[in-house]
């Protein structure tokens, strides 16, 4: 109903008590249709039902759960289904508790000579053997046919239902059959020892062929791979066919490894050579194997760089688009060349688009001995589906207007048009900047694209570019966007930082307060995700001295200079009140006192952190300094190192 009065170009809101819509879905799944539901303009109150409803003049004001009100002109209830069993009751017959009518795998009720069939009906789990409630169309009309045989006198029985279901939204269909994994840890089964799942991005058909869509398929099985509990699929396409052939995998009794052998007929429009069903049991028995662990969907939820590194093997061109703060960006073919850049005793998760680089990605950092490797599931199409609400919502050109009808602006005729529809990400976006090169300040161009993402990834690509998004709409489950090409242009992200997100800071400066000052800075600019450069030169170099003299040589006055100058963190002093060294003393005192970090202890946090340390090559010929002399994690470089930092920085402090 939603969707349809949204056709109709009317606002609406839906109303959920539940935190999700598609209750046979596990919520991650769910986040994809919430996004879809929300990007088509309809919104969403989840997690908060209806309290009651007051007429006032001519409009329905309903209060919710948590005290908000919506006004509207029509209310539609759709609670669930309940029971008709009023006859049954009437006659005596046997009812459970939610009014279903108890029958055996004959249909028959409590009397033999009565049978009972269809959503009224009590029917058998055919994944846990237990009594439920399932009501569709598809078993009562099997049930039907089993009780029509039984009369005539044919033999037969109903062997369960395992809840098959199938829904559009929009221009995705959303499809679940057995049991979700929600329902399993309701039972008491843990994740590990009990069951296992997993969740793959998968193409429609043959990834070079156009058209193509991207699926998300959730598969629930046994921890020794031998049953397959449930599975659910989301996709603009090919999802009944998957879900399909799961169902009859579950109804056979099928386990992982038949999954791996079933053989699908193939070409390029229907389907891949190794089809989603097969990649789905190729994945599980990697599971089974040790050969991947997979993190949970939401593991990234608060995540800190300091205790474990996000591996984000995407291209360049990806990244542009959006890099999860604090992740390390290194591109999958370059990985083998920078293992050393990364901690092998550190957690590591590994992310790309999908999930495939992200997998190859993990089994090279396994084969070279890193201990704790996860692939992330369904990489970052998966994260951004999942999170759509922490991140910032794409354009659109629908307003509302004082009737509550939907009314579309006008957007001016394009100079170029690109069809991207059938390319997958990061294809639009690559089109698109090679298209946006040889246009002119100012021309317009309209951009059609299948792929699901898009809408969302062209809203961060035009701002980090400096490009104007005039539009961004759905058409008949597409995306077309209105780009101008602007004036202003922006460097593309680097490898290790966010655009205009980096902290530069010069220490000059060899004083121990004003030196606490710059780590205290740096620290928290990193504890929120933002990479730091400190650039030390001429007296801030001492910070970063040895307190050990060092065995290497030196001209008279270069070893002047290192005598009198102070050899390390320890040693600095106060620029004011330091009463020759007294006020040090007190200083660090009232410190320990008051549990603030000493130096040392906040540069080791710095470093940990990620902060790049940088001492300037030309102040250490200037003051006799040695590479041999400085703490182990210092870089060597000169002022072209620090104003590289500084140009893509948004604050630069000298201390």
């Amino acid at each position: 109903m939603a969707e349809n009065l949204h056709g109709r170009g009317i606002t609406v809101t839906q109303v959920e008590m539940l935190n999700q819509v598609m209750a046979p879905l596990d919520f991650e799944m769910a986040q994809l249709l919430h996004e879809e539901i929300e990007r088509n303009g309809v919104k969403l109150n989840l997690g908060d039902g209806v309290s009651s409803f007051e007429s006032r003049n001519d409009r329905i004001v309903v209060t919710l759960a948590s005290g908000k009100t919506i006004e509207t002109s029509l209310v539609i209830l759709s609670i669930g289904v309940r029971p008709n069993s009023e006859l049954a009751k009437n006659a005596g017959l046997e009812i459970n508790r939610r009014g279903g009518i108890v029958v055996n795998d004959r249909m028959q009720t409590s009397d033999p000579a009565i049978y009972a069939i269809g959503d009224a009906a009590e029917v058998e789990d055919f994944i846990l053997r237990e009594r439920t409630m399932i009501p569709l169309a598809g078993p009562a009309n099997k049930q039907a046919r089993i009780v029509a045989g039984l009369i005539a006198g044919e033999d037969g029985f109903y062997g369960g239902t395992q809840g098959s279901s199938i829904v559009k939204v929009f221009s995705l269909t959303a499809a679940s059959t057995g049991l979700n994994e929600r329902t399993l840890q309701a039972k008491g089964l843990k994740k590990g020892s009990d069951y296992h799942s997993l969740i793959i991005v998968q193409n429609s058909h043959a990834g070079y062929f156009p058209e193509r869509c991207l699926m998300t398929i959730k598969l629930v099985f046994s921890a020794d791979g031998k049953k397959i509990f449930g599975a659910q699929v989301v996709g603009k396409d090919g999802v009944d066919k998957r879900i399909d052939t799961l169902g009859v995998a579950i109804r056979l009794g099928a386990d992982i490894a038949a999954l791996t052998r079933l053989e699908f007929a193939y070409a390029p429009p229907y389907s891949s050579a190794k089809g989603p069903v097969n990649m789905a049991g190729f994945a599980a028995e990697n599971i089974l194997t040790g050969k991947v662990r997979f993190a949970e969907w939401n593991e990234l939820d608060g995540f800190d760089p300091e205790k474990v590194t996000l591996l984000d093997v995407r291209e360049m061109a990806e990244c542009d688009v959006f890099v999860i703060p604090g992740a390390t960006v290194i591109p999958f073919a370059e990985l083998r060349q920078r293992l050393q850049e990364l901690d092998p005793d550190k957690p590591v998760i590994t992310m790309c688009a999908a999930g495939i680089r992200g997998y190859n990605a993990a089994r090279i950092l396994i084969n070279h001995g890193f201990n704790d490797v996860k692939v992330y599931p369904g990489g970052m199409r998966f994260y951004q589906s999942t999170h759509y609400q922490e991140l910032e919502p794409g354009i659109t050109m629908e307003t509302i207007s004082d009737s509550g009808h939907i009314e579309k602006c006008e957007v001016p005729d394009a100079s170029f048009r690109l069809d991207c529809s059938g390319m997958q990400c990061p294809g639009p976006i690559m089109k698109v900047f090679e298209t946006i090169k040889t246009m002119k300040d100012g021309q317009l161009v309209e951009v059609t694209a299948s792929d699901s993402g898009f809408s969302r990834d062209i809203v961060a690509w035009c701002k980090r570019t400096g490009n104007t998004l005039i539009s961004n709409s759905d058409h008949n489950g597409e995306t077309v966007v209105v780009i101008r090409k602007g004036v202003e242009r922006v460097p593309r992200v680097s490898e290790t930082r966010a655009m205009a997100e980096g902290k530069t800071i010069i220490v000059f400066s060899g004083d121990l307060d004003r030196v606490l000052a710059s780590f205290i800075i740096a620290n928290g600019a990193a504890a929120m995700g933002r990479p730091v450069t400190m650039f030390f030169t001429f007296w801030g170099l001492n910070v970063l001295r040895k307190p050990q003299k060092q065995s290497v040589k030196k001209t008279l006055i270069e070893s002047m200079f290192g005598w009198m100058m102070p050899r390390g963190a320890d040693k600095l002093t106060l620029s004011k009140m330091n009463m020759g060294g007294m006020g040090t003393v007190m200083m660090k005192k009232v410190m320990k006192d008051k549990n603030v970090d000493s130096l040392e202890a906040l540069m080791k946090q710095a470093m940990k952190a990620g902060v790049k340390l940088v001492a300037c090559t030309m102040s250490m010929d200037v003051m006799g300094i040695k590479a041999e002399e400085l703490i182990d994690g210092v870089e060597l470089g000169g002022v072209g190192a620090y104003l590289g930092d500084a140009e893509e920085s948004d604050v630069n402090l000298f201390i």
